[in-house]
């Protein structure tokens, strides 16, 4: 087993969205934000050879919006999903599977690509890929609730489906087995539907994808929930559930959001879990 870090760029959301009913004097300790009251978050993907797959994921906000829609997200950095994939050594075509934790359009817009220059036809960007979701979401992203209509993109998702290279993990309780060997899935309810967090067995280490359930090291303590979530109680519970069971199981964390961190590992003390260390994860591995 091989795994790559997959940078796809940096953009800007709301620091007050992004921590909820948390005060900016708290959290602008670990993420500072702009005059605008932006705060920089990486879309960073993980890449993962495993025997003849190549399991891709999420894929960042993709290029196909309009400057009208990227306007609002104000992406920055040298790094995009494609110039990051030959980085590590691969290009589209090899791409055998892509996981997509959820639906949002950060978490899968480069799934996604215009067919041709005029823009007219929009087609999966890893051709030979199978799409991987589960029903329970992506009923929820294809007959969305106001709260979440502008972060479910018909054009992020319809194609997949068109395509015939949608297929569906099963959910069997809150954890499930994924149809990969060494990878378990965790279903968090609090952010959205069923977003999926993988759980990815390499070597003796354990490596749990986030995703938004905890996008970066300033999201650790429980309070610090996002506004974007759905149900934000449910947050708190699943992350209290799942931050005490990765202590006790030794996991590394690997961090969807962080601008700094790719990585953490966590400690207990008598104010609970906490940040232990943090790491780059090609080199803690």
């Amino acid at each position: 087993m091989r795994i790559s870090v997959i940078n796809t760029g940096n953009f800007k959301l709301d620091g007050g969205a992004m921590f909820g009913v948390v005060p900016k004097k708290l959290w602008s300790r670990t993420n500072p934000a702009d005059q605008n009251n932006l705060c920089t978050w990486a879309m960073r993907s993980l890449l993962i050879e495993n025997g003849e797959k190549l399991i891709l994921i999420d894929t960042g906000i993709g290029n196909k919006q309009d400057d009208k829609f990227f306007s609002h997200y104000h992406l920055h950095g040298d790094d995009n999903l494609e110039k990051s994939l030959r980085n590590a050594g691969y290009s589209k075509d090899e791409i055998t599977d892509v996981f997509l934790t959820h639906l949002h359009f950060d978490h899968c817009g480069g799934a996604v690509h215009w067919k041709n220059n005029e823009r007219t036809i929009l087609e999966p960007y890893f051709k030979n890929a199978i799409y991987w979701s589960n029903k329970e979401h992506w009923k929820w992203a294809i007959q969305p609730n106001p709260r979440e209509r502008a972060s479910f993109l018909k054009e992020n998702i319809s194609p997949i489906q068109e395509s015939g290279q949608l297929k569906f993990i099963e959910r069997n309780g809150q954890f499930s087995r994924s149809v990969f060997p060494n990878m378990d899935v965790f279903f968090a309810d609090g952010h959205t539907e069923s977003q999926m967090i993988p759980i990815i067995k390499y070597k003796s280490k354990s490596i749990a994808f986030m995703a938004d359930l905890l996008p970066s090291v300033g999201h650790i303590p429980l309070p610090y929930v996002m506004g974007y979530d759905t149900r934000p109680l449910k947050t708190l519970n699943e992350k209290s559930f799942f931050l005490n069971f990765a202590y006790e199981n030794d996991y590394l964390l690997f961090l969807e959001h962080d601008p700094i961190n790719e990585s953490c590992k966590l400690k207990k003390s008598d104010k609970g879990i906490q940040l232990d260390t943090t790491h780059n994860i090609i080199d803690f591995l």
